[in-house]
């Protein structure tokens, strides 16, 4: 029963950060805003999220590689959870050395007076984000995949019709 607990929340977790993200991805291309519009809902969108998010991925990725090791004798989730789990950390790697620097700068801009570089870094940050993304997209449907496979489903059921005899 644990195990399973612990793969619901991982798909939970996993779902939220990367449906929080697909969100971002799909309504707020900054290429739809003008300079100073785009340069408020950034900063905002920073202030509210970057909590959040740091704290789902961590989460998350701990919750993946508790996972791994709780069922490390089905060859296949082992190594699959091990894998969602790299693309979380690869997640957390482009947020830090990508997005952050750039957040960091937009969080000192005037909306009404950008630096003349702005669309650079606006393109960027863009880039980065459609990559962790994508890396988070990969994880929780590798979470999914193997929490949800056949022969999952059937151990499980054994599993429990034993416990119930």
């Amino acid at each position: 029963m644990a195990i399973t607990i612990l793969r619901f929340v991982n798909i939970i977790l996993a779902a939220l950060l990367a449906g929080t993200s697909f969100g971002i991805w799909m309504g707020f291309n900054p290429a739809h805003f003008s300079p100073s519009i785009y340069a408020a809902l950034q900063q905002n969108t920073i202030r509210v999220f970057n909590v959040l998010m740091i704290s789902l991925v961590i989460i998350a990725t701990i919750i993946t590689i508790a996972s791994a090791f709780l069922q490390r004798n089905d060859k296949h989730v082992f190594i699959g959870l091990l894998v969602a789990a790299v693309f979380f950390i690869a997640c957390i790697l482009i947020s830090r050395f990508g997005n952050k620097p750039i957040q960091d700068v937009m969080l000192k801009w005037n909306p009404d007076l950008l630096p003349a570089n702005w669309t650079v870094l606006r393109d960027k940050w863009w880039s980065y984000h459609i990559m962790r993304t994508i890396t988070e997209l990969i994880s929780l449907s590798i979470i999914t995949w193997v929490g949800i496979r056949k022969e999952n489903i059937t151990i499980a059921d054994k599993s429990i019709t034993t416990s119930m005899d």
